[in-house]
């Protein structure tokens, strides 16, 4: 069988670049269905970009690496994709859009381009023996039983991380790159909840279930929104955020409610509820579980009136720099991404295609770039199955 194209991955990536790719197209995947990670995001909705999305919202050995691709195609270019196919959509915090109904509508208007393209999607197929050889690649497929050999000029490897491997991620992306010799960057689980052990999980478990707005430091980038708090640790958007960020062994600086100024509030507070107990009156602002760890932590006993300036500012840098060192994270298990991946200083960034070896390209999650929370993960499978796709198209 002949292809011009052959495509690994119906999933964000891989749907994009065959909807651009032209000529005898061909998408392959082992699931059921496609795009089903595009299906679960989101709460089934699927935050589909971001109204901000920009380079400086990726992670990557190489940070100039993405800008060709996601200025050349970009969230309104997504936008106007979305617009065509009259798909409702609505934005909520941090320029997040989601669809006013379901994830299911993305899923739909991209099969429907890429029928508009002529390209075919074989399901339940697995991928056997790659090789290469007289610049085409030849591809052993198991489909229903019925092993096809496939022999294509373009191969697209858009079968992402390992992220989520209940939904069937197996890092076959790397294995490929390995095999043709292009370079990793190490991968490890981004945008995911992190773990604790100890004295410090005890600590933490009696406030399992609570949230507030939190601003999380490390490593010099911060992040400001929920928290959450777990039985295992903390998870939310701002510790999803700075799980990116975070290496063993690092510490984070939890500042609860950033829009407060507890000094003053406490000094205001202790004129007139001074009989009132420390942890009644912080209660007033921070959950009543947490008010108390905060003032127990703190060291301090008695009520408001009875405390200090000075032993009150020290409840408050406890509240402003509350000092936290995970021991781990939950994993790919449940990490949204993957961190790392195919290094990019092996590829094209304007086409994805890898230098050493025409014909092969790279695209989506299993390249070394990561978006933040929000959309921005997308954003980088659009662009970049857009950028491959057009290159493709255009040999």
């Amino acid at each position: 069988m002949k292809l011009d194209t052959l495509i690994l991955g119906a999933g964000a990536a891989g749907l994009m670049c065959a909807a651009h790719a032209c000529g005898r197209c061909l998408v392959v995947d082992h699931a059921k269905a496609a795009g089903e990670k595009i299906r679960i995001s989101g709460g089934g909705r699927c935050n589909f970009t971001n109204l901000h999305a920009g380079p400086d919202n990726f992670l990557s050995a190489n940070p100039h690496f993405c800008k060709s691709a996601l200025s050349r195609y970009t969230q309104w270019d997504f936008l106007d994709l979305v617009g065509r196919h009259k798909i409702a959509w609505h934005e909520k915090t941090l320029g997040q859009l989601f669809c006013d109904g379901s994830a299911k509508e993305i899923i739909a208007m991209l099969l429907a381009e890429i029928a508009k393209a002529g390209a075919e999607i074989w399901l339940e197929t697995q991928i056997g023996e790659i090789t290469h050889s007289d610049g085409r690649f030849r591809v052993q497929l198991t489909r229903g039983g019925k092993v096809t050999t496939v022999e294509t000029r373009a191969l697209v490897v858009a079968t992402g991380g390992k992220s989520i491997p209940k939904m069937g991620a197996t890092g076959l992306a790397y294995r490929i790159a390995e095999r043709f010799g292009l370079p990793l960057v190490e991968t490890r689980p981004a945008l995911v909840p992190l773990t604790f052990g100890g004295s410090t999980l005890e600590g933490l478990k009696p406030l399992a279930g609570l949230s507030v707005e939190a601003e999380i430091t490390c490593n010099g980038t911060r992040f400001r929104e929920g928290l959450l708090f777990t039985h295992r640790g903390l998870s939310g958007p701002s510790i999803l955020q700075i799980s990116s960020y975070w290496r063993e062994g690092d510490a984070l600086s939890v500042h609860l409610l950033p829009d407060q100024d507890f000094l003053a509030l406490l000094q205001s507070h202790r004129q007139t509820e001074g009989r009132k107990a420390l942890q009644t009156v912080l209660g007033e602002f921070l959950p009543t579980r947490l008010a108390r760890k905060m003032v127990e932590e703190s060291g301090l006993v008695g009520n408001l009136g009875d405390q200090s300036d000075r032993s009150l500012q020290g409840l408050v840098s406890k509240l402003t720099d509350w000092q936290l060192t995970p021991t781990g994270s939950e994993g790919y298990r449940t990490a949204e991404v993957t961190l790392g991946g195919i290094d990019t200083a092996a590829l094209s960034s304007r086409t994805m295609e890898a230098n050493a070896l025409p014909g092969l390209y790279f695209i989506g999650e299993a390249v070394d770039v990561t978006g933040w929370l929000g959309g921005y993960n997308f954003q980088w499978a659009w662009s970049s199955g857009w950028a491959a796709g057009q290159a493709i198209a255009s040999t």
